[in-house]
């Protein structure tokens, strides 16, 4: 699914080089225990900074960033050196984190890393086979909750920073890293949004921002929307053995759902772009979760609620997606006696005058609102962009190979981002296989060689 890409990308990059990493850079590298002993203290932080606001659970970034500084601070500007370092807080006292790395023309551009974010989605220890809130070293294996997604990109971009300011090679073009708050739980008015809103990095505008929270060590061309939805019907609340007098919920909601995906693949096929991008799945809509009116086994159930979500390639507006759906269901109740049933006595319309309920209905809810929904839009990476071509030479020279692929999962924010004038290319370092998984782990050699590729991108970006 990617060679359109590659075939499209790698024949314009530049003859192979003796290195493309510049001799001021050369001598740089990612110190292993230096980088432990950072990723311990992360990582320790972890049960703090778990977020999933239904679950009750509020990250406190504030209990990261001290780490940074710690490693950082010696070399801000405030101390003599060369680091500007800024902390940029909008909503109680969360967070997030800026590093500046100046370059020495102003007109030249900047190198940004952005994404990264300070917190993790939640563990239960009960589950791991090692307490997710510590560090564990097993050979190259770092496991612990936040060592793919996403401190353990936190901590290796932190040590990079510190090595630019040790050795102070001079670039004209900046490099600007930011560390976000809020990222796993969705919430507005905290993290990146608020710091684009507020003007604060409106200089990446100028060059390319690298979003460092994908996995897998290659380049990622393209993300999909999400949007979540539930379904509900009701129905009329009967004994089973008398079904013909009752409305079955758990039917009209299967049968409904079954509508709604038809019509949706219908008018939201697979689109041309994805092969071109190298999406492993087009759009789709699928349930994950059911509810019903708790009840005898013996009831039919007077309502019922089927809950998924929808991944939306770039190509299909989300918006546009929930208005449609929202009109299959209007559709489906105008036009609730044309709904399949299920045997001879299962019906969705009754009469009689001793009836209280006599027709189903079903309705569609949305997890969040339309521009709550624009910040999860996916994002079609810019194919032809000089920063694109950055991350595949550096990749391919430090991995032997680069494989751009799009993937279904979401990022916040990015889509938007692109419309408002930023160059949004996506990277990450971690392990697809252990996201957000218990046992999350990441790999020493896979965080050494992201050292490695982030250097390589400064070098090429400079000499543009």
């Amino acid at each position: 699914a990617c060679k359109p890409i590659l075939t499209t990308l790698l024949a314009s990059i530049r003859p192979v080089m003796t290195s493309l990493l510049s001799p001021l850079l050369s001598k740089l590298d990612l110190d292993k225990d230096e980088y432990v002993g950072l990723l311990t203290k992360l990582i320790g932080e972890s049960v703090h900074v778990q977020n999933n606001p239904r679950q009750g659970l509020v990250p406190d970034e504030s209990r990261i960033v001290p780490h940074l500084l710690e490693v950082l601070e010696p070399f801000s500007t405030t101390n003599g050196g060369p680091l500007v370092i800024e902390t940029l807080i909008y909503k109680d006292d969360r967070p997030n984190l800026k590093i500046t790395y100046p370059g020495t023309e102003s007109d030249a551009g900047c190198t940004g890393l952005i994404g990264s974010h300070m917190d993790v989605v939640p563990a239960n220890p009960e589950t791991w086979e090692r307490d997710p809130f510590q560090l564990s070293v097993e050979g190259d294996k770092l496991y612990g909750r936040g060592t793919t997604d996403c401190l353990g990109h936190v901590g290796m971009i932190s040590l990079l920073f510190k090595a630019l300011a040790e050795c102070k090679p001079t670039l004209k073009r900046s490099v600007v890293a930011l560390f976000i708050a809020g990222e796993e739980g969705g919430e507005a008015g905290v993290g990146v949004d608020m710091v684009v809103a507020s003007g604060a990095i409106d200089e990446l505008k100028n060059g390319t921002c690298y979003w460092i929270d994908s996995a897998d060590s290659q380049p990622c061309t393209g993300t999909a929307g999400a949007l979540q939805w539930h379904l509900k019907a009701t129905g009329r609340l009967f004994h089973s053995g008398l079904p013909h007098r009752g409305i079955n919920s758990f039917e009209l909601a299967s049968e409904a759902l079954k509508i709604v995906q038809d019509k949706f693949y219908k008018d939201f096929p697979p689109h041309e772009q994805e092969l071109k991008y190298g999406f492993a799945t087009p759009s789709t809509m699928k349930p994950t979760q059911v509810e019903c009116a708790k009840g005898a086994l013996n009831q039919l159930p007077p309502w019922t609620t089927i809950s998924g979500d929808i991944r939306l390639t770039p190509f299909y507006d989300p918006v546009v997606v929930m208005q449609t759906v929202n009109e299959y269901v209007e559709d489906i109740n105008e036009n609730i006696e044309s709904v399949p049933t299920r045997g001879p006595c299962s019906k969705y319309t009754l009469e009689g005058d001793d009836v209280d309920i006599k027709r189903g209905k079903v309705f569609i809810e949305w997890t969040d609102d339309e521009s709550t929904v624009r910040q999860m839009e996916g994002i079609a990476c810019d194919l032809n962009s000089e920063g694109l071509k950055s991350i595949i030479d550096a990749t391919e020279e430090v991995k032997g190979e680069a494989k751009p692929y799009a993937i279904t999962g979401s990022l916040p924010l990015v889509r938007q981002m692109q419309n408002e004038g930023f160059d949004i290319q996506i990277s990450g370092f971690g392990l697809s296989k252990t996201y957000h998984a218990d046992n999350e782990y990441a790999l020493l050699s896979d965080m050494q060689d992201a050292f490695q590729i982030l250097l390589r991108i400064i070098s090429i970006n400079d000499e543009k």
